[in-house]
């Protein structure tokens, strides 16, 4: 997510402890977290949407891909909330008051998205941005830098993974349930592929924080983590 070079950046401390959930795609982190920020009655960050969020906001603001400085102020006061509830599936994403959940999939948006990210300008001002999600009474941060980058001070790390095999075979049912075509050997090389390009990227590489939990779900149901996580929140003091 944060791909940058974070020692011109000091973490600012706010209030409110963090949990961070990292790890691969596939792994369970979304729904982990969605979890979790039910149960606590916290805030949710999920870091991967934001550079989609991102491209909303500009295309709605009339903001041109090739006006860095305008896209960094975009991107520095992202009027961004994302809401679990239980009369809801998934996480709503709620930008300045309107529920964007459904834009935010478009191909429109996802084109947009890989051109705004790669902006420096803007990679910087997200970093920040995603500080500044912290609040009381806590906040879960989704994403792959989390405890890593954005968060190194976070009360409690998690890193969620599975096998490419195991992760494959989720995208494989999701896709064919959709009704879409699928190669399960297709998906879990991409799957491969990916992993290999986030964990040896030169900056901010997928990996876990030397003081995480690490979890290996691929034998495990969702409900399983999280109790493990769970009782790990509760250890460490998380829970009233």
């Amino acid at each position: 997510m944060s791909d940058i070079e974070v020692k011109d950046l000091p973490e600012v401390k706010l209030a409110g402890p963090v949990i961070t959930v990292d790890g691969p795609s596939g792994a369970g982190k979304g729904t982990l977290c969605q979890m979790l920020a039910a149960k606590l009655n916290w805030a949710l960050l999920d870091s991967g949407a934001l550079y989609r969020v991102t491209a909303l906001a500009a295309k709605q603001h009339g903001v041109a891909l090739d006006n860095e400085a305008g896209l960094e102020a975009i991107a520095a006061h992202l009027d961004v909330q994302f809401k679990v509830s239980a009369e809801q599936a998934g996480v709503q994403v709620i930008l300045e008051g309107d529920n964007v959940t459904s834009d935010l999939r478009t191909e429109e948006t996802g084109a947009i998205a890989s051109q705004v990210a790669a902006v420096n300008a803007v990679r910087s001002a997200l970093l920040e941005r995603q500080r500044a999600f912290q609040q009381e009474p806590g906040l879960i941060a989704d994403g792959r830098d989390m405890g890593t980058v954005v968060f190194p001070s976070a009360e409690l790390k998690v890193y969620l993974t599975a096998s490419a095999e195991e992760r494959g075979q989720r995208r494989y049912k999701q896709l064919i349930e959709s009704g879409k075509n699928a190669s399960l050997a297709g998906i879990i090389e991409d799957i491969r592929a990916r992993d290999d390009r986030d964990m040896n990227r030169t900056v901010a590489p997928l990996k876990p924080a030397d003081d995480a939990i690490v979890i290996d779900s691929t034998s495990m149901s969702i409900e399983t983590v999280f109790e493990q996580v769970q009782q790990a929140a509760e250890k460490a003091g998380l829970l009233a």
